[in-house]
């Protein structure tokens, strides 16, 4: 058998590597080959159980039996070999895998809405709404100058704002129904697929309506003496009511029995404008109204710097030139606060 010859440089030829090209072709083949399988159906089949997070309200919102929204996701999983959602008494929760592929079946079935709005679309100039998750803090605190400003800029572009739990408003973030939310980080696997970017700390406040009878004294009250008044806090699973929470546990007391529990700062802040309430709330959402006289500040310690608040969007989404405006109104609305 005659022997390959040297190459000029004196080095002998090599071979090419046979096995591993077999193997790259073998994978562009299954690739085609799933591709050809592959149809928007399945796509919006699995958003729609990532989003609705049980199969059953999947089904109902595609107009489907049940069964054949599960059918669909077996065939997704035997494709992936490995399983997207975890089925169980609590609804359907996605897997590390599910989370990857809910990025791309969320780009696909944007494109697909998009395409179609376009064709549909008499204005070719209307803009769609954007859609805005906040907490309920964040609402009525930094939302109203931000959205003002935005208006002024863009008046003909609406805005859905959507206030919930932080883990609420992010998995609507990343299911594909909310553009923008402005809350809290979560635990690293939360944020698979999530930017976050600071603007400012929160802290908490102890307020009371004017001429209440802690405003009028001239030294700082004591905390029992606070809680000699009726009580008004964040209702539970919040992060507000756990530093809350912590604020008391650090002078050895518990949440007094008794105490308003409330998500919704419009009813606490008449609730406490209107009676002796003392209202521990974060400082942002009570300052306007400290400004204006109706709340005043009283001078027991509470929690400061506890709680980083920042924009949040998927990190494999371009935002849009109408998102970013507003973004850039929430970022200069939190430093000149």
């Amino acid at each position: 058998m005659k022997k390959s010859e040297p190459r000029p440089g004196g080095k002998p030829a090599t071979k090419p590597d046979i096995n591993a090209g077999a193997a790259r072709e073998a994978v562009d083949d299954a690739r085609l080959l799933l591709a050809s399988r592959l149809r928007l159906r399945h796509l919006n089949c699995f958003v729609a159980i990532a989003q609705e997070r049980t199969l059953a309200r999947a089904a109902a919102r595609l107009h489907l039996s049940q069964p054949a929204v599960s059918k669909t996701l077996v065939e997704l999983e035997a494709w992936a070999g490995a399983r997207l959602v975890e089925r169980g008494r609590n609804g359907a929760a996605l897997t590390a895998q599910g989370e990857h592929f809910l990025r791309y079946a969320l780009d696909a079935t944007r494109a697909v809405e998009a395409s179609a709005a376009a064709l549909a679309r008499h204005d070719a100039h209307a803009a769609p709404a954007l859609r805005l998750g906040a907490l309920p803090t964040v609402a009525t605190a930094l939302l109203p100058s931000a959205l003002l400003r935005f208006k002024a800029q863009r008046p003909h572009v609406g805005v859905k704002i959507q206030t919930d739990s932080n883990s609420e408003l992010l998995r609507a973030l990343k299911g594909g129904d909310l553009d923008l939310m402005v809350g809290r980080m979560a635990e690293p696997a939360m944020m698979q697929g999530v930017s976050f970017e600071y603007l400012y700390t929160e802290s908490l406040l102890v307020v009371v309506r004017a001429g209440h009878p802690l405003a009028l004294e001239s030294a700082e009250p004591s905390l029992d003496a606070v809680l000699a008044f009726p009580l008004v806090i964040a209702g539970e699973r919040t992060a507000p009511r756990h530093h809350t929470e912590a604020f008391f546990e650090t002078h050895g007391l518990a949440v007094p029995e008794g105490a308003i529990e409330t998500q919704s700062a419009s009813v606490a802040r008449l609730i406490v404008a209107r009676s002796d309430a003392v209202w521990i709330v974060p400082q942002r959402v009570a300052q306007s109204d400290i400004d204006t006289g109706l709340l005043v500040r009283i001078g027991v310690p509470a929690p400061r710097g506890v709680e980083p608040i920042g924009i949040l969007r998927r990190s494999t989404v371009a935002l849009s030139e109408a998102t970013g405006a507003l973004a850039q109104q929430l970022r200069e609305c939190a430093q000149e606060a």
